[in-house]
């Protein structure tokens, strides 16, 4: 699986993710998105020769249907016989929840796997940690989902990072086997990465296990996903430009005002 970018930066600001704290300086044009996977594709074959990247994720810098028109452009080369060859079922597109957003990719005519950053279990908490949540509250976020076509034997993905003393109570996972019983769905729990522009913490071992036996008793898929590339401050939630004083870096074009979401 290869985690890829729509953006660089994001406009969205959640509080426990290290790429908000960048904020949006433009959108990836069609073209530089489907060439990381051909890039990752050259790679491997250098470094393993015999294996494949298989499934692809849009989880990496940037909220995907922000960027809609280059994001949809993407898919269709990636799943193209010509292109990346893909299957549709292969791919993976991530949103924080843009409510137009999933309503447009529903009306595409093959469309990927949906995941929901959902992080929260009520509006009160997700207003603090996902501005997005005040636009498009968690009511009218399960309505569009409600309303995005499954194919047989497909799932939505709900994505849940553990923020210690924040969502991570078993009343928390009470509420959302409630919220999310009715959905065709699974559940990805993920311990925060720590990184310096969060003032957060990570669950204990225990609060994690205890979360997710919870979920799993309410009858709920629920499965915890092991962080990977943290050791380089590539995790989940970790990515972010940083430097120190006197590296070379290669100049990007001015900052502009985010795109309006």
């Amino acid at each position: 699986t290869q985690c890829i970018s729509s953006q660089v930066g994001c406009a969205l600001d959640c509080q426990f993710c290290a790429t908000a704290k960048v904020g949006l300086f433009r959108h990836l044009n069609a073209g530089e998105i489907v060439d990381q996977v051909h890039r990752a594709r050259a790679l491997l074959a250098e470094v393993e020769p015999g294996r494949r990247i298989t499934n692809i994720v849009y989880m990496g810098m940037g909220e995907p249907l922000h960027n809609f028109e280059n994001v949809t452009k993407s898919l269709r080369l990636l799943t193209h016989e010509l292109g990346a060859n893909l299957s549709n079922r292969r791919i993976t597109v991530s949103t924080v929840g843009l409510v137009t957003g999933i309503d447009k990719l529903a009306g595409e005519e093959k469309r990927p796997n949906l995941a929901v950053s959902l992080n929260a279990s009520n509006d009160e908490v997700r207003d603090q940690i996902m501005p997005i949540n005040r636009r498009f509250k968690i009511a009218e976020l399960l309505a569009a989902l409600k309303r995005f076509p499954l194919e047989k034997r497909r799932r939505i993905t709900f994505e849940y990072v553990l923020l210690a003393g924040v969502n991570d109570s078993l009343a928390d996972a009470d509420r959302l086997v409630k919220l999310l019983r009715d959905f065709p769905c699974k559940v990805n729990i993920i311990p925060w990465n720590p990184h310096p522009e969060a003032p957060y913490e990570r669950p204990s071992a225990a609060a994690i296990e205890a979360f997710q036996n919870r979920v799993k008793t309410g009858g709920l898929p629920c499965y915890l996903r092991t962080p990977r590339g943290d050791d380089i401050d590539a995790a989940c939630g970790q990515l972010a430009n940083r430097h120190q004083p006197g590296d070379e870096l290669v100049p990007l074009r001015k900052r502009k005002r985010a795109d309006a979401v």
